[in-house]
This record gives structure tokens, C-alpha cells and sequence, in this order.
């Protein structure tokens, strides 16, 4: 991740939409793929304050009337109001329902959490589509809640104990759809689990990774690549994802887990090794991509790119994870990162960079030219 400028020279942050110097409203322009202040109004249109580029723009639908979003699309692409949606927030399917409590706080941090993840899968130049655009499968989010009641005793609304299965909304992907409980986007909530699972870190950026993961399976190598997935991953028909996810939570992990794979859930099935390694691969280039843009680590961090050399990339996050697990531990805090990187793993991610390398000369649905990125 980068920082962008202001007209008034003030540093711009990926998540602002107002300049705390000059006030004036900032978003991100998709012709030039940067963070600028946007003049004008919304009865007029606004136009990219970069002056290379200058396009016509008007806010998204969710940055104008939501405030959850804070990016723009082409004043020429938008058609009646409702459909002016930016390249983010027009996969979402099923948005919270905003007249419950902070559930309108909890979208924002989802967006924002998106939004973030996108910036890295066209740094990547990773294909990605919605039905409109012609991709299978297509992409789309639902953001779900479990189910809840009013409370007269508490005066907000409770979780209902249900006993339908199907009643609770678990995080996920089936065919190109990701469903994510809202409440990962509440901390409380998410360190509980996270202390539950036992888990080193969880986020609303690590879901994403990990669930776009399987979206990528379906599109990359089913039907296409599956002997090549298997010849590195294993058979993932045999044994069935039913069966092995019955194993892993009855027995856990392997105790030798560490030294074949990326986590203790990645040893489960094939696709969830995948899902596992293909995550590690986007926190890997985009904690390499921020301290490029940053100055963290010298000549000595490569640029992110299809292409880029694996190998240089794996050597500079080794370095790059030691000095700042050091830096956390001198501040008294959880390790940064915490991803295994042994010849095993390594070799898998290797399979990843392939991948997507590859995915460049797919004929599907193309991100924007990422040049500026």
C-alpha cells in the first residue's frame, strides 16, 4: 500500500475521503488509479484533481449516500441513480440491514477491509467479474448477521439461540460467492474467536484473503490446472472436503503440521491448503508492496509485480518479518508476522506466483491497467 497527495501537498492515507489540511474532499479516481481531492460538487459532477489527468467523475453510490465507501466512478459510465457504483461496491449482493444498531459501523469496516484487498488483486492483475461481465464464477459478497430480537431488558438487539443449522450465518464461499457474518467486524467479537480457534491473528482482511482464495480455485484451476494443483497440493477428491473436515475437528491438525504447511487449518483438505497458501502469498506481497512504497528496508525490498522474482520476495519477507516481529516485541505486542515460510510452504507459494503469472493471458474479466499502483 502507498500514500497519495493532496493539491495542497498534504499525504494522503488509502482510507481518507476529506484532507485533515485543507478539508477538501478526496477519493479515489478509477482513470488515473489514484487518491486525489475531487473539485466541484455533487449537482455538477466533480473532477480528479490530478492534473495529468482531470477526469469527469461523480462519488459511489455508497460514498455519497452511505458513507462507507470512498471511492468514484466515470461521470460518463453513470446511468440512473442507484447504479453508479464503484469497481468495490458493485459485487455486493447483500449489504447489513442498517437500521439495527452499529451495523452501518460494522459495513464500514468491510468496505474498508474490500476495498484494501482489491487495491492488491490488481496490483496483482488478477482477473476478477461479476455476472454482468460475462466471468464464472461470478463474483459477489453477502455481509449477514445471525439471527437477532429487540431486547426490552438491554434495549438493543440479541443474538436468538437457534437450533436450525441453517440459521447461522457462516463465513464462507460457494461458487464465487463470499458470505461473511458481520460480526467478524465487531473486535470483541472477532478476538473471542480468535482466542477460541487459537489463532495467532484474525481480520477482516485475512477473511477476505482467504475466501477470494476459493473464488480464485474455481476460476484458475477447476477444470484447468487441477493435475498440476494436485501434483503440489494433493488429490482434493480424495478424501472428500466432508470427510477430512469431519477428521480435522474431531482429531485436529497433525503434529508435524508446521513443517508441510502454512497453518494448522491448511493441513485439513487441499483446498484449504490452497485457500491457506494463496492468502500467505497476498499478506506476503502486500506487506513487501507497503514497505516498498514507505522506504522500509532499503533497495532491498523488491517492487511488487506479476513476474517479480519469487524468490527475492520470499528473501526480503523473511528479513522484513524479523525486524518487525522484533519491533512489536520491543512494544510489547503479538508477533506481526507469524507465517510459516520452510521449503514446503515456500514451494507451495511458489505455485501461487505461477498461478498468477499465468492468470495474466486469461481471456475473462481484466482489472484496471495497475501501472500507477
Amino acid at each position: 500500500m502507498r500514500t497519495f497527495t493532496c493539491s495542497c501537498d498534504e499525504t494522503l492515507f488509502f482510507d481518507n475521503s476529506q484532507c485533515v489540511s485543507c478539508g477538501r474532499e478526496v477519493g479515489f479516481c478509477p482513470a488515473c488509479r489514484l487518491l486525489v481531492a475531487i473539485h466541484g460538487n455533487q449537482a455538477i459532477g466533480y473532477r480528479c484533481g490530478n492534473d495529468d489527468c482531470g477526469a469527469a467523475l461523480s462519488k459511489c453510490y455508497n460514498y455519497q449516500f452511505e458513507g462507507v465507501c470512498n471511492r468514484c466512478v466515470l461521470l460518463e459510465t453513470v446511468g440512473e441513480l442507484g447504479k453508479n457504483f464503484c469497481d468495490c461496491c458493485r459485487y455486493n449482493a447483500i449489504i447489513p440491514d442498517l437500521s439495527k444498531g452499529d451495523n452501518r459501523v460494522k459495513w464500514r469496516r468491510l468496505e474498508a477491509a474490500k476495498r484494501r484487498v482489491f487495491y492488491h488483486l490488481d496490483l496483482l492483475r488478477l482477473p476478477r467479474g461479476n455476472a454482468s461481465d460475462g466471468l464464472y464464477p461470478p463474483l459477489s459478497f453477502d455481509f449477514k448477521e445471525d439471527p437477532t430480537t429487540w431486547s426490552s431488558d438491554t434495549g438493543s438487539y440479541v443474538t436468538t439461540a437457534v437450533l436450525d443449522e441453517q440459521e447461522v450465518v457462516m463465513t464462507g464461499h460457494l461458487n464465487g460467492k463470499i458470505t461473511i457474518n458481520i460480526r467478524e467486524a465487531d473486535p470483541v467479537e472477532r478476538e473471542k474467536l480468535r482466542v477460541q480457534f487459537g489463532e495467532p491473528h484474525r481480520s477482516l482482511i485475512g477473511h477476505y484473503r482467504h475466501e477470494i482464495a476459493h473464488y480464485y480455485w474455481d476460476l484458475l484451476i477447476r477444470g484447468k490446472r487441477e493435475e498440476a494443483f494436485k501434483d503440489v497440493f494433493d488429490d482434493h477428491n480424495n478424501p472428500t472436503y466432508s470427510f477430512a473436515m469431519q477428521q480435522y475437528y474431531q482429531y485436529g491438525a497433525p503434529q508435524d503440521w508446521a513443517n508441510r504447511f502454512v497453518s494448522a487449518y491448511a493441513s485439513m483438505h487441499p483446498w484449504e491448503d490452497f485457500a491457506e497458501t494463496f492468502s500467505a502469498y497476498l499478506e506476503m506481497t502486500a506487506a513487501l508492496d507497503t514497505a516498498y512504497h514507505m522506504g522500509l528496508g532499503g533497495p532491498q525490498i523488491p517492487r511488487v509485480y506479476p513476474g517479480a522474482d519469487f524468490d527475492a520476495m520470499v528473501s526480503a519477507y523473511v528479513r522484513l518479518g524479523t525486524a518487525l516481529n522484533e519491533m512489536n516485541r520491543t512494544m510489547g505486542l503479538k508477533d506481526l508476522l507469524t507465517r510459516s515460510l520452510l521449503k514446503p510452504v515456500a514451494e507451495k507459494m511458489r505455485f501461487i506466483h505461477r498461478l498468477i503469472e499465468e492468470a495474466q493471458t486469461n481471456p475473462g474479466c481484466r482489472p484496471p491497467d495497475s501501472a500507477t499502483i
